[in-house]
C-alpha cells in the first residue's frame, strides 16, 4: 500500500514540475475502475502540452495547441499506458 501511495505522489509531483507558462499536464479524467483480471485500479487520462518543449524551428510549423494524450490504467504493481498525439489541426501528409 505504501508503494502505491508513493507512486501516485511521484506521478503528481512530476506533472506539477512539468507545468509552466500555462502548459504542462492537464488531467482530463481520473477515476477508479475494475479490471476482470487484475482487480481494482485507477484510470487516468492526461494531456501533456509540449509546444514550449519544442525547438524554435519546430514551433514555427507545429500548431500552438500541441499535446500528447496519455491514457493509463494503473493497478499495482501493473500499469498499461497508451499514448496518442493530437495537434489541434488536420493531420499532415
Amino acid at each position: 500500500m505504501q508503494y502505491k501511495i508513493g507512486q501516485l505522489y511521484m506521478i503528481s509531483k512530476h506533472s506539477h514540475e512539468q507545468s509552466d507558462r500555462g502548459e504542462g499536464v492537464e488531467v482530463v479524467q481520473n477515476e477508479p475502475f475494475e479490471d476482470p483480471h487484475h482487480g481494482n485500479g485507477q484510470f487516468t487520462e492526461k494531456r501533456v502540452y509540449l509546444n514550449s518543449k519544442l525547438p524554435s524551428w519546430a514551433r514555427a510549423v507545429v500548431p500552438k495547441i500541441f499535446y500528447v494524450t496519455e491514457k493509463a490504467w494503473n493497478y499495482y504493481p501493473y500499469t498499461i499506458t497508451v499514448p496518442s498525439m493530437k495537434t489541434g489541426s488536420p493531420e499532415l501528409s
